[in-house]
């Protein structure tokens, strides 16, 4: 599964837990990039935008939409990171190849602020994580593939 900007996951087991006199559903989820085992209430995964890892279908559409093309996004960094977040926040692998596209272009004309580089480098590897699942192929040639769509030259045909 995918936890918006968290990571790829993977439920290890649903328990029964009681807090303050509630008894609810919990996915226990543990996240490998972090090393780290969240717990999250069955019922709001939807809210918190956990999906399950895409049809390799989906999974290509992301990466052959990524292309060299610089968008036009906010120069305030500010401005800017909130629009990346609320894009990784909507947790679709087109709109986390989108923070990844945007990102590394504007990388290339300037250094990105520490949390921008963050936000990449985490969405990055997210696109990364979960096409390798989806495609079942390896990280490397994922990584590989969306670079050279990112640093394509735009006179190159679309093979």
């Amino acid at each position: 599964m995918v936890y918006p900007l968290q990571g790829v996951g993977v439920i290890n087991k649903i328990e029964k837990k009681t807090l303050r006199g509630n008894t609810s559903l919990y996915y226990e989820i543990f996240l490998e990039i972090s090393d780290m085992t969240v717990m999250v209430p069955v019922d709001k995964t939807e809210e918190l935008g956990i999906r399950a890892i895409v049809e390799s279908s989906e999974a290509l559409a992301a990466i052959n939409g990524i292309s060299n093309k610089l968008e036009q996004v906010p120069v305030d960094w500010k401005a800017r990171y909130q629009m990346n977040v609320d894009l990784l926040k909507q947790g679709s692998i087109a709109s986390i190849a989108k923070v990844v596209q945007i990102l590394y272009h504007r990388s290339k004309i300037k250094e990105l602020p520490v949390q921008e580089r963050k936000l990449y480098d985490n969405a990055l590897r997210i696109l990364i994580d979960e096409t390798a699942l989806s495609l079942e192929r390896p990280r490397e040639e994922l990584e590989a593939l969306i670079f050279s769509k990112l640093e394509r030259d735009p006179k190159e045909k679309e093979s």
